[in-house]
């Protein structure tokens, strides 16, 4: 039949939210669902059971920051403190 989707091909195009959680692919259908969650009438689905990160990964990520501290002289993180700091200032001037 010409003009049907298969089941496969209807799922390849539904788009994910930001935990990969499905959504309608239609544009009122996804508010429809916006305001059920919004109401109450509906809870959202979704999976907290895993991990963000490989737990090796975060373990590194984690003694990396401590390590760079340590290796850094306090002049040179007072230098980067600042040029932070003055980051934030300009970006808060053209806003």
């Amino acid at each position: 039949m010409i003009g049907y989707a298969t089941q496969r091909e209807r799922s390849a195009k539904m788009p994910k939210g930001p935990r990969g959680e499905k959504r309608p692919a239609d544009v009122i259908g996804n508010a429809v669902k916006v305001m059920w969650i919004a109401t109450g009438d509906l809870q959202e689905e979704v999976d907290h059971g895993n991990p963000p990160k490989d737990e090796a990964a975060a373990a590194l990520g984690r003694r990396g920051g401590k390590a760079r501290a340590q290796k850094l002289s306090k002049k040179r993180r007072t230098e980067i403190a600042i040029k932070a700091a003055r980051a934030r200032w300009r970006k808060t001037d053209s806003d």
